[in-house]
């Protein structure tokens, strides 16, 4: 991909975002990093995720393509809250990502790199777990090609309603999450003054963000 003039593909220049391989010399040049380059990249209940862009690290053995310039290196350091250390006893695990993309930010290079489902055992995860793909409803091949088919397709649409729609903390949220505090919500039909209403037992605020995600969607423009 670095090789715009290639001979196998389209020429010209592919961006390209790749998680590498921690080597020994790499770590030295993360473990070096000042506090101030690291940058918050996200929160989770336990953990908590840093990122900084790794200076002056020009690993010996990248095969550069003629013409091509370096690549972008940058460092993923995760953390346990309240100083607790991993099973293996350390206080920090590090991981790496190499780009040609110098233009964006580090949190924004890092989110679009993980577009692609995170990992493919992730990805396989949410639809064994949330979306009933790891067990089939029968013997016959058709029907369990059928079933798995439907549920890739409903994890495509959520994934497109994430995206299109819903507000950035969304971006991660699993089917079950979406299921219980969307999709499965109370409500009670009311007629009152020759109207029909629904009242359904939300937040004013999730509420709110229901009807920006509905004007945001193509299908509901076009109702």
């Amino acid at each position: 991909m670095r090789d715009e003039r290639r001979a196998d593909g389209p020429p010209g220049p592919i961006q390209f975002g790749i998680s590498v391989r921690m080597t020994s010399n790499l770590k030295k040049h993360i473990l070096r990093l000042p506090e101030d380059l690291w940058k918050p990249y996200r929160k989770d209940a336990d953990i908590e995720s840093d990122c900084a862009d790794v200076l002056n690290y020009w690993p010996e053995e990248e095969a550069r393509p003629e013409g091509a310039g370096p690549l972008r290196y940058i460092a993923i350091r995760i953390r346990k809250r309240q100083g607790e250390l991993f099973a293996d006893g350390s206080e920090a695990k590090y991981f790496a990502v190499a780009s040609n993309q110098w233009e964006w930010d580090r949190v924004r290079l890092l989110e679009w790199q993980r577009e692609k489902a995170g990992t493919v055992e992730a990805l396989h995860a949410v639809l064994k777990n949330d979306l009933a793909a790891g067990v089939m409803p029968c013997g016959r091949w058709g029907a369990n090609a059928a079933w798995l088919r439907w549920a890739v397709r409903t994890h495509n649409v959520l994934t497109a309603l994430k995206r299109l729609a819903l507000p950035e903390p969304w971006l991660r949220a699993h089917p079950k999450r979406m299921r219980f505090q969307i999709f499965c919500s109370p409500g009670k039909l009311v007629a009152h003054a020759r109207q029909m209403l629904l009242r359904v037992k939300r937040l004013p605020e999730q509420l709110a963000e229901w009807i920006a995600a509905l004007r945001l969607l193509p299908i509901a423009r076009r109702l």
